[in-house]
């Protein structure tokens, strides 16, 4: 290996599951950009690769990279566990997010329609209305007990429901979708232990089922996320099977309502930490006092991106940053880190809402597999923090540090307890 592959943390290898670097990771990701952009991780097997200009190199060239291995359990599935998903026919063809080939453009047009801005735009009074019902609560507990989890209260439902209502979606028990949509995140992003697998599986297999179920059985004349898959028709006149039906669903109704909660809850965190802009952003009127409120959104993406990293295939020997990678190789884009890079970004570890280049960050990606619900997210994450700021503007965290996920590609506040300031 050369000397970019040393070790950048001294004393021992990179551990991205370990604690101490969930809780605080800039101080690893800093060193790993400016000393071994591309490092090899034993743990995981991937290369790390965390400079800004290499990720957007990787994310560029997709004939290179490719992103058969996006959805590929990062911890090996234990024999006893890959039984129980054999057992339901378990399988996520390329679809989205891993799919490289032909029908990625397809199956991406077909999705795309739910996320389109006429319907994005149907959503805003649904999150404002379900923002408003959530500082509610936090109200009512704050006077009961004196302190409220905005997690619990706020952000862990509210983006399924908003995701609900623009695919349509209907008869759908909510703690079971973030039962199974949780235990997913883990089974294919964590690393569990194999009595772990085991349980993290019979959850999988049911969501799984469930969804087999709902597509067989959808009107293809609905106007349904389940409808409109039933009703698809490839270019050679063929429908599409209902395992590539159901990882269209799987991956939806999993990333895209648990990244957003995770984005809403670091959002919250990182403003209502930072009192002065906290009241602020209270005391916004309409546009343009909003804008504060969607470059502090911005600013949060760039440097705190709940979707830390994201995976790639090499096809065939390539250099980055002097390293030359084989064939296949994994690669791990370190997307948090990237938004600090120094030669993208003045000041960068900086919080500076409105900054010159701010949209240049990698939170949701570059290229063909830009994320699809980037512009909802955005929306959500704005809404929600106005809306909160104005109900509950003397709100204070009473945990600097919280409980964190800590996945290979997911990082957020797991609770987030507030209090009212002392006047």
């Amino acid at each position: 290996m050369t000397a970019l592959g040393v070790c950048p943390v001294a004393h021992g290898q990179v551990d991205l599951f370990d604690p101490a670097f969930v809780e605080s990771p800039e101080g690893v990701l800093a060193e790993l950009r400016e000393t071994a952009p591309v490092y090899f991780d034993e743990i995981t097997g991937c290369w790390l690769v965390s400079r800004h200009a290499d990720i957007r190199s990787v994310l560029s060239r997709p004939d290179i990279f490719r992103p058969e291995n996006a959805l590929t359990a990062v911890t090996a599935i234990d024999p006893s566990a890959l039984r129980i998903l054999a057992r339901v026919g378990f399988e996520l063809p390329a679809t989205l997010a891993n799919n490289g080939g032909a029908s990625h453009a397809d199956l991406r047009t077909l999705v795309r329609q739910f996320f389109a801005p006429a319907s994005i735009a149907t959503a805003l009074p649904v999150i404002r209305a379900l923002a408003m019902d959530s500082a509610a609560l936090v109200k009512q507990d704050l006077d009961a007990s004196g302190e409220a989890d905005l997690v619990a209260l706020v952000t862990r439902d509210l983006p399924a429901r908003v995701l609900i209502a623009l695919l349509h979606l209907d008869d759908i028990n909510l703690p079971t979708l973030k039962r199974w949509s949780q235990d997913s995140l883990e089974l294919f992003w964590g690393n569990p232990d194999v009595e772990r697998q085991r349980e993290l599986a019979v959850q999988a297999a049911e969501f799984y089922l469930w969804l087999r179920e709902r597509l067989l059985n959808a009107d293809p004349a609905g106007a349904s996320l389940f409808s409109v898959l039933a009703a698809h028709r490839t270019a050679d006149g063929q429908p599409l099977r209902v395992q590539e039906s159901i990882g269209i669903c799987y991956f939806l109704l999993v990333a895209g309502q648990e990244t957003t909660t995770q984005f809403l809850s670091t959002v919250l965190r990182k403003l209502i930490g930072q009192p002065d802009l906290w009241r602020r952003l209270a005391g916004a009127g309409a546009y343009p006092d909003e804008l504060i409120a969607s470059e502090c959104v911005e600013e949060v993406l760039r440097l705190e991106t709940p979707v830390v990293t994201w995976r790639r295939v090499t096809t065939e020997p390539v250099e980055l940053s002097g390293q030359v990678l084989p064939a296949n190789a994994e690669v791990l884009l370190m997307l948090a880190g990237s938004g600090s890079d120094p030669d993208v970004f003045e000041d960068p570890e900086q919080f500076i809402p409105g900054r010159d280049a701010a949209r240049q960050h990698l939170a949701f990606g570059f290229g063909r597999h830009y994320c699809l619900g980037a512009t909802l997210a955005r929306m959500e994450a704005q809404e929600v923090l106005l809306i909160l700021a104005r109900e509950l503007p003397e709100i204070a965290l009473l945990e600097t540090q919280p409980p964190m996920l800590g996945l290979l590609s997911f990082r957020a506040p797991l609770r987030l307890l507030v209090t009212l300031q002392s006047s």
